[in-house]
């Protein structure tokens, strides 16, 4: 896997001075603006001071926090106080990712997602100051829309789209940026903010740098390191689990089989969806708010926020806050993950070997081995020719068939009988004529029907035609494809999801969830403009 340095990638240095310009500068204030401004960010929040929720976590201060906390708790008593007043003299919202256009775009599909990467790129001497944002060495692309930092699991789909585009110096130094995340905090966050930093998000990680090397890195050996760290951040409280039980991220099934889960640290409403996640917790009056708000946090970990794919009770034909309030993430044992996971796994015992390492590479290639095995076990269900999550507590199969079931395709975790049954499943289950149906629960979480995700057909269709089932892949390609321009060509925008409705031609924009749809996208121009060259 390693392979000699490309002069486009001068971007790069070695580890030790890599970050030496981040590491010059003063420790990263980890306080989150909940923690920071106590009551004052509740008052923000509680009254909807901003229509977003996540507005207020997002500003930056336009003086000293503490001091500005100060001035609050003295002047809120007084008579005639206006918090509105007060938050727009201390504070300065963001602003949106992308500059409103105007009228039809002057360039085709390819061109229109090649100009966005440069709109789209946030560079360190940029970082407001003594904001939520998390400071990064290098440049960096962020999704769109109200996402104005970088997110983890987005970015890789995006840095397909920027090795189509020639963009490898930017990809170089994204990866460069993962690598010093996990230096300084001992894992990716969900994205660069400081309310963040409680959890991760899908660790694709190790596909990143597989990426970087195929794009004339330096070597996906230098990460070994750093490789190794993200695993045990996700396997943290293993050694001592027992049979039955689980300890942050990690299950120990009644075999003795060790899986994971998604979690968060914390227990508190999300910042940057606090009212949403207070409401929500009203909603279930027989549940600790602390369990639900822990479940919203989960899911927000998993990237599929929300869907009914860990929700209880059907989000179907009822009342939406009423199902989201049955969330149970934690209970759940995720197929994505795991299989992911096992890529993690493999990719360092393969690294370890070219490094010399062999108690290393035999460790963790005896780890992913007993992973596949638990995999085999308790994931893949022959009676429905899929791989299925798992509710652990009860070791009993999560009937509902959704788009995770591609990923032992994509990391290369299934057999060939296991994909051929899936690609199977997936051809008369969730295949539709704009793409590949996210769920087959119609909803009005955004992670359900109508609505597919780029990252969801990425997946799909390199799984597949890892395993010879070129026709499907190409299906899911030219649908996907179809459905992106129709959109483009009708908005002239390239959007966060797409509603996959009953003809290419009607394709729209995605609905549902807890914001409105964002334009941008990073992971949509990604995908779209690999397979824009046939990738």
């Amino acid at each position: 896997m390693q392979r000699p340095t490309s002069p486009a990638s001068g971007i790069h240095t070695e580890p030790a001075e890599r970050h030496a310009a981040a590491e010059r500068r003063p420790p990263p204030d980890t306080q989150s603006p909940a923690d920071r401004y106590a009551e004052l960010f509740e008052a923000v929040q509680r009254e909807a001071v901003f229509a977003d929720s996540k507005t207020f976590p997002d500003c930056a201060p336009l003086g000293a926090p503490q001091d500005i906390l100060a001035a609050y708790r003295q002047a809120r008593t007084a008579p005639g106080f206006e918090l509105r007043a007060f938050v727009a003299a201390h504070f300065a919202p963001q602003r949106p990712a992308l500059a409103p256009h105007g009228g039809a775009p002057a360039q085709d599909l390819r061109g229109h997602i090649d100009r966005l990467w440069d709109e789209l790129t946030r560079h360190p001497d940029q970082h407001p100051h003594r904001g939520s944002l998390l400071a990064l060495p290098h440049p960096y692309v962020v999704p769109g829309g109200r996402f104005v930092e970088m997110y983890y699991w987005d970015s890789y789909f995006t840095m397909l789209g920027l090795a189509a585009s020639g963009r490898a110096q930017l990809l170089h130094a994204m990866t460069d940026n993962f690598a010093y995340l996990i230096d300084r905090f001992g894992h990716v966050p969900n994205g660069t903010r400081t309310y963040y930093l409680s959890r991760s998000q899908p660790p694709l990680f190790a596909c990143m740098v597989a990426l970087c090397e195929g794009c004339g890195g330096q070597g996906a050996l230098r990460y070994l390191p750093q490789l190794q760290r993200e695993h045990a951040f996700w396997m943290d409280g293993a050694d001592q689990l027992a049979p039955g039980a689980a300890q942050r991220r990690v299950v120990r099934l009644s075999d003795g089989a060790l899986l994971n889960r998604y979690w968060d640290a914390r227990d508190t409403p999300r910042e940057e969806a606090w009212r949403e996640d207070v409401a929500t917790a009203a909603a279930a009056p027989q549940r600790p708010a602390a369990e639900v708000f822990r479940d919203l946090r989960a899911a927000a970990e998993s990237g599929w926020d929300f869907s009914s794919r860990w929700l209880a009770r059907p989000a179907a034909g009822g009342d939406r806050l009423q199902a989201l309030a049955s969330i149970r993430t934690t209970r759940i044992v995720p197929v994505d993950l795991n299989a992911l996971l096992h890529r993690l796994e493999r990719s360092i015992a393969e690294l370890a070997t070219l490094a010399g390492d062999s108690a290393t590479a035999q460790r963790h290639a005896a780890l992913a081995e007993a992973r596949r095995a638990a995999m085999d076990r308790w994931l893949w269900n022959a009676q429905a020719g899929a791989w299925l999550d798992l509710d652990w507590p009860e070791e009993t199969p999560r009937t509902g068939l959704n788009a995770a079931t591609c990923a032992p395709l994509f990391t290369r975790s299934a057999s060939p009988e296991q994909a051929r049954r899936v690609a199977d499943t997936l051809a008369r289950r969730l295949l539709v004529p704009g793409g590949l149906a996210t769920t087959e629960q119609d909803s009005e979480e955004q992670w359900d029907r109508p609505n597919g995700w780029a990252p969801l057909q990425w997946m799909a269709a390199d799984g597949l035609a890892a395993y010879g089932c070129d026709a499907l892949a190409g299906e899911i390609r030219a649908r996907w494809l179809r459905t992106v321009r129709a959109v483009y060509q009708r908005e002239h925008r390239l959007v966060e999801k797409y509603a996959l409705g009953a003809h290419p031609d009607g394709a729209a924009g995605g609905s549902g969830g807890e914001y409105p749809l964002q334009d941008g996208f990073g992971w949509t121009n990604g995908v779209t403009r690999q397979w824009l060259d046939g990738g």
